[in-house]
């Protein structure tokens, strides 16, 4: 470890990323419900405001829509605000500020003016926290054009995407999971950049690809020192940013391991999960020796009783299972095999049986 690089946790990475930001460019200011708290929303703002004070770190009457829109016209007159919505659930309450206006600015002036807004927001289970506050609305707004949606997965990336985020002139939903915030990491102490729509390969690997995202990621990494024990070589893809997604990392590594997991902390259907499904169906139909599987939360309401969580949930025993499955699918017969791994057999578009994997 160099004299740069620290073991650092989640939420103080981003506290240095903002810090970082407010020294470069005095344009950058913080705003939002608590972030003059003394707990500073995980602790990631009370630098910022013990440093910079409540000219630039300042706590705004949690009016939803209308913070928002103070933000929208603050960055039209240059600034760049850093808006911090502790709740992604209630970003629904500032949905016409953020679509109609900050997403559309740009495109609608013909590229003269620019809406450089970074959102953040919290997603991600609770502690029985049910149905209004454990929600994660990533694959609704990666479907809005002219937004970038980024999802760290660890204490350097959070750092590196949040500095990018900041200085993009495009409006960014930036979306940190909560349990995340006591994960520990290397992280260089200088400021640095991470770009927006890159994907990192967090393990190399050569028999199955898993694309994740978030704290998905970390679990993915898990799973995959399990099943190595078994000779199952997993190649781990972290997206960052889900809006745009690395589309070329991504159908790389599945021509290589020619098996893919896709998985996503929200509900199944209509989802990310499904637009990398479809990508990689569309362009590597053929290559394929099994179904691509997605592990997703059930489209229901989250739980608030604790025995229903873990039943909605899913984790490291469920991504293990999942590996385990596409080991056992024989393509030829479309059945469980004893040993598939050895039995890679192409097909044309004319023959391809019809795949039915867990989802």
């Amino acid at each position: 470890m160099t004299d740069d690089v620290k073991k650092i946790l989640f939420s103080e990475a981003i506290s240095e990323a903002l810090v970082q930001s407010m020294e470069i460019d005095s344009n950058v200011f913080i705003m939002g419900a608590g972030v003059d708290d003394a707990k500073g929303l995980f602790g990631t703002t009370l630098n910022a405001f013990e440093k910079f004070g409540g000219d630039r770190v300042f706590d705004i009457p949690l009016s939803e829509n209308t913070i928002t829109g103070v933000a929208v016209g603050s960055s039209l007159s240059g600034t760049r605000p850093v808006l911090v919505h502790a709740r992604n659930d209630f970003l629904m309450l500032t949905m016409d500020q953020i679509v109609n206006n900050a997403a559309k600015w740009r495109y609608m002036s013909g590229g003269r003016t620019s809406c450089p807004i970074t959102i953040r927001a919290i997603i991600g289970r609770g502690w029985g926290q049910a149905a209004q506050h454990s929600q994660s609305f990533h694959s609704m707004f990666a479907q809005v054009p002219g937004l970038k949606v980024v999802m760290p997965s660890n204490p350097k990336n959070v750092k590196g995407l949040l500095l990018s985020s900041i200085f993009d002139d495009s409006p960014v939903i930036f979306l940190e999971h909560r349990w995340l915030y006591g994960h520990d990491g290397n992280v260089p102490q200088s400021p640095f950049y991470i770009p927006l729509g890159k994907a990192a390969k967090l393990k190399e690997g050569s028999d199955l690809t898993i694309v994740a995202f978030s704290l998905m990621a970390s679990e993915a990494l898990k799973a995959a020192e399990t099943v190595l024990k078994e000779k199952i070589n997993v190649e781990v893809i972290d997206l960052q940013t889900i809006q745009p997604w690395d589309q070329e990392l991504v159908l790389e590594s599945v021509a290589k391991t020619r098996r893919l997991l896709v998985l996503d902390q929200g509900s199944l259907s209509f989802g990310v999960n499904a637009e990398i499904h479809a990508k990689v169906s569309e362009s590597l139909w053929n290559e394929l020796d099994a179904p691509i599987y997605r592990l997703a939360l059930p489209d229901i309401p989250t739980p608030c009783s604790p025995a229903l969580e873990k039943i909605f949930y899913f984790g490291q025993e469920e991504i293990v299972s999942s590996i385990k499955e596409l080991f056992n699918y024989d393509k030829r017969t479309g059945a469980i095999s004893s040993d598939s791994k050895k039995n890679r057999v192409s097909f044309s578009k004319e023959e391809k049986p019809i795949f039915q994997g867990p989802f």
